[in-house]
């Protein structure tokens, strides 16, 4: 399934047109993206990431030989 989504800055004259010209193609589905604004807001989640060091620690003592 392919998905052909028009932004509402084209409008529905894009729409129509593209809906008539894949008409005859199952494959595709023409969509009018109708979203407003940012999806994920101020809800960042959990704040600051922080990054962990998951490498082996060596054994104390030197390893000279």
């Amino acid at each position: 399934m392919i998905y052909c989504v028009v932004p509402p800055e084209l409008g529905e004259e894009a729409y129509r047109r593209l809906t008539e010209h894949y008409k005859d193609n199952p494959n595709v589905t023409v969509i009018m993206d109708r979203r407003h604004g940012e999806r994920r807001g101020d809800r960042s989640g959990g704040g600051a990431r922080s990054t962990r060091d998951r490498r082996r620690r060596r054994a104390p003592g030197a390893f000279d030989i």
